[in-house]
């Protein structure tokens, strides 16, 4: 990041934020997909303070737990204010829902505003076999 007048600090400023908890309940049915889709997205560029505007799309295969939604909407709730790269957040975001209920797949993209004449969307991927990336 030379030169850029990033630093580490702001690459890291997020990632580790505690968030509220992701509450689940019990799954009934095998084989299916749950897609929610979240339109307002927010968050905080850690370097200018700016707001980062975009949407997401969660996709996941239940395995024994499914994504209670209030909780759900809460916990994207609090990175309305959160200073943290959209990349990282996708990231957090999605190890954050495998950690509340171990899903067998499950994918998030995030879709963010125009900035500076560029698009950006940001895809992460978790296989229970493969782990991320997979």
């Amino acid at each position: 990041m030379a030169g850029s007048g990033y630093t580490i600090e702001h690459a890291k400023k997020g990632i580790k934020e505690k968030m509220p908890k992701i509450e689940t309940w019990d799954n009934q049915f095998p084989s299916y997909e749950i897609n929610i889709e979240i339109p307002e997205f927010t968050s905080v560029c850690p370097k200018t303070g700016l707001p980062d505007f975009g949407m997401l799309i969660l996709r996941y295969v239940p395995d024994k737990k499914c994504i209670e939604l209030k909780s759900f909407k809460m916990y994207l709730l609090a990175y309305r204010n959160l200073g943290i790269f959209y990349e990282n957040a996708i990231n957090k975001i999605l190890r954050d829902v495998v950690d509340s209920c171990k899903p067998i797949r499950a994918s998030l993209t995030g879709v963010f505003n125009t900035r500076g004449g560029m698009n950006c969307s940001v895809v992460v991927s978790y296989d229970k076999e493969k782990g991320f990336g997979g």
